[in-house]
């Protein structure tokens, strides 16, 4: 028989209130699904679990309504929920050593009795704290402008732009009117003040009309669809355009063109076994696909971003930003990293792949299509 935890030892543990958990409760978040001998309301396992997400979020100042939303995504599992947890509390971590080394200078400053003006003080606070925290989880997947060049001007003279599978928002044209669309609560509680307005739905079943929008893009999320196919046609069904930054893995030897999955983790071929060639892509919406080149210092630190700078996929934050890592299971990352890390060391990635230093950018299957 599953052994159930009494709200009152619950509080004990979780350090909140009864009272705490009794709100919970009757709001719908977390809802005991026993009772004790006595009366009491007792929680199972998977509820205590559900309970610590809910209080980890709540100390991170997400609102209970929000929470609600991230708890329930039905496109995040328990590990996707730990992972996406740990990345917000290494970057509140980061912002709160850049906030502590930032008054640090100060006070040297000032022990040394050098004034510090206000606009010096508001910087120690502004720009130059995120210039500190840069490397801080979400802050590596950035636009990079000659991928988002590329996308729009994929997107010609459209002037309305759906966006789906939109995530956090990038590569969204900041001079036309986008609308997003994202599956996932949690994404959607990324996305930054003053970013285009964003509705729940899957690229599957988009919820507008016909020909709603002049094109419709997608960058990256192509791979996460239950029905890549059907995703496309519904873009081709709401937009008169459809521009789709995508990867191909269709090509013979494709594991080969990048170094990571040739010589470190060949199971991201097992991910997309199943995924369909661009040419199967293209040829429902009747689109042509054009190949993106990969800048050695692109700003999007996408799975492929770091082809002429190694040591990046040993950073951890780096890693937990791109999906491909959870995918691929503990064990195959690990490994991947500890034969990455002694290869670096003693000199053989080098050897092996020297010809690389001298490009500035790489083809390494991404491919836009454009229809």
């Amino acid at each position: 028989m599953e052994e159930h935890l009494t709200v009152g030892r619950v509080a004990e543990l979780a350090g909140v209130s009864v009272r705490t958990l009794h709100h919970y409760d009757e709001i719908g978040l977390v809802r005991p699904s026993a009772r004790t001998s006595g009366g009491y309301r007792a929680y199972s396992a998977d509820e205590v679990e559900q309970l610590r997400e809910v209080l980890v979020y709540r100390r991170l100042g997400f609102g209970l309504r929000e929470i609600a939303d991230l708890i329930t995504d039905p496109s995040t599992d328990a590990i996707a929920h730990l992972h996406r947890l740990r990345g917000l509390l290494l970057e509140k971590r980061d912002r709160t050593q850049a906030m502590v080394a930032a008054i640090d200078t100060e006070l040297e400053a000032r022990a040394r009795g050098a004034t510090v003006g206000t606009a010096e003080r508001l910087g120690m606070f502004g720009a130059r704290l995120y210039d500190t925290i840069g490397g801080a989880y979400t802050t590596t997947r950035r636009t990079d402008p000659r991928i988002a060049a590329q996308i729009w001007e994929g997107l010609g003279d459209a002037r309305t732009v759906l966006n789906v599978g939109a995530g956090t928002g990038s590569y969204e044209p900041y001079d036309r009117e986008v609308t997003a669309v994202e599956p996932s609560a949690v994404m959607r509680a990324q996305r930054p003040a003053g970013s285009a307005r964003c509705v729940a739905g899957a690229a599957e079943s988009l919820p507008f009309p016909d020909q709603s929008f002049d094109a419709a893009m997608a960058v990256s999320t192509v791979h996460h669809w239950r029905d890549p196919i059907g995703g496309l046609r519904e873009m081709r069904r709401v937009a008169r355009r459809v521009v789709v930054l995508t990867f191909d893995a269709g090509e013979p030897g494709w594991q080969d063109r990048f170094w990571l999955t040739r010589d470190y983790l060949p199971e991201f071929g097992d991910l997309l076994a199943d995924f369909p060639a661009p040419a199967d892509m293209a040829e429902p919406i009747g689109a042509v696909a054009e190949p993106v080149p990969i800048p050695f210092d692109c700003a999007d630190g996408l799975f492929e971003a770091y082809w002429r700078r190694p040591k990046a996929y040993l950073e951890e934050h780096v890693r937990r930003a791109v999906s491909t890592w959870t995918r691929v299971g503990q064990d195959a990352e690990l490994r991947a990293v500890r034969r990455l890390r002694d290869d670096l060391a003693s000199g053989e990635w080098a050897e092996r792949n020297g010809d690389l230093i001298g490009l500035d950018a790489a083809d390494l299957g991404l491919r836009l299509l454009i229809a």
